[in-house]
């Protein structure tokens, strides 16, 4: 049987998509707000956010929210850590972890179901979101300086996130 969709029909589904992505860049907002101010770049709850936009909400869902986060960002409101705005955020130290949010959705978005599955999965999209945010960061600090202020100082935190993410997808689709 297949079920015939209306105009009207489908910007209903469009527009719960979009309020949705809406909804989840103000959960990624929010996030970023809860920062511990380091330098170059900040300790926040923003991957936490991106993995489980991505895992609760699927692939197009999560990275349509982060896609609008830095949009939102680009344009001027304060969205990104420590409040911050504007396309400078995204030429930044940072600007290749906030790229880098974007492939990070899309893969939490691809955990499915199964315990394994789902935490090689987050693992990874953890992971994936650190490449461009290093290769970024070391054009403004140095490969070797941008491993340890980039990535080994977010081990403990990033395992720690990924394994509240998975937590939280465990709860929330119970197989």
């Amino acid at each position: 049987m297949t079920v015939k969709m209306t105009a009207a029909s489908r910007g209903m589904v469009a527009a719960r998509f979009w309020g949705m992505a809406l909804l989840g860049s103000a959960v990624l907002a929010a996030s970023a707000q809860v920062s511990l101010p380091m330098w170059p770049v900040p300790a926040t709850l923003q991957t936490l956010a991106v993995l489980l936009l991505g895992a609760l909400g699927g692939s197009r869902l999560g990275a349509a929210s982060v896609a609008l986060y830095l949009a939102e960002g680009a344009m001027g409101l304060p969205v990104f850590a420590g409040g911050a705005s504007g396309i400078a955020v995204l030429a930044g130290p940072t600007a290749g972890y906030l790229l880098g949010f974007l492939p990070a959705a899309w893969i939490a978005g691809l955990a499915g179901r199964g315990w394994l599955r789902q935490a090689l999965v987050l693992g990874a999209a953890h992971m994936v979101l650190f490449v461009p945010g290093i290769a970024w960061l070391a054009g403004f600090v140095g490969w070797e300086r941008a491993m340890v202020a980039g990535f080994l100082v977010f081990v403990p935190g990033t395992v720690v996130k990924t394994a509240l993410a998975f937590t939280a997808l465990r709860a929330a689709r119970r197989d």
